[in-house]
């Protein structure tokens, strides 16, 4: 009578738990170093892991030179489809910080909102990263001649109106700064 061998329990060839054919789990925020997101990526991928790094393609400068360039959409961050009982395989990347987790396990992405950035980004649309930021919170301009400013958000669209107060009188004045240019305080 020959033996069948127990594929269940054969590790991945990299020893870090994660068998080669485990059906993908749910979507998770991976927290990238500082311009780490690609090499993560990489990484995933070469580990037979899921992997969406959503980019948008922007001009970068050089003193001699102008050259397009795929810039992470959400810097820091790189998405990844993985059964959280072999996360020790993610947090074993090279430029992982961590996994983005609430009380400490980590915390799913619906797979409605993954699909939507990646069916938007494989499109020809114009598209442009934005805080999210919603009206009544505190927040502070962060590009333009009102750099530092701190006010609370009133309204929000292509122009975001910015009011500034001074509590103690009850008086404030508003205006008006690209909806672009702020992020929550």
């Amino acid at each position: 009578m020959a033996t069948v061998p127990d594929t269940q329990n054969t590790p991945h060839p990299d020893g870090l738990g994660v068998p080669p054919e485990s059906p993908p789990g749910d979507w998770f925020a991976i927290w990238t170093r500082s311009r780490h997101e690609q090499v993560v990526r990489e990484q995933l991928e070469h580990k037979q892991i899921e992997a969406f790094l959503p980019t948008i393609t922007r001009w970068s400068r050089w003193k001699d030179r102008r050259k397009k360039i795929a810039w992470p959409l959400f810097p820091g961050y790189c998405f990844a489809r993985f059964d959280p009982e072999f996360r020790l395989a993610i947090l074993r990347c090279t430029g992982v910080v961590n996994i983005v987790s609430v009380a400490g396990e980590p915390a799913p992405i619906e797979a409605h909102q993954i699909e939507s950035i990646r069916r938007l980004v494989d499109i020809d649309f114009r598209y442009d990263p934005c805080p999210l930021i919603h009206e009544g919170m505190m927040v502070e301009v962060v590009h333009g001649p009102l750099r530092g400013v701190v006010g609370r958000l009133v309204r929000k669209g292509s122009h975001a109106r910015l009011v500034l107060a001074v509590d103690l009188i009850g008086q404030a004045v508003s205006v008006e700064v690209d909806a672009a240019d702020v992020k929550a305080y």
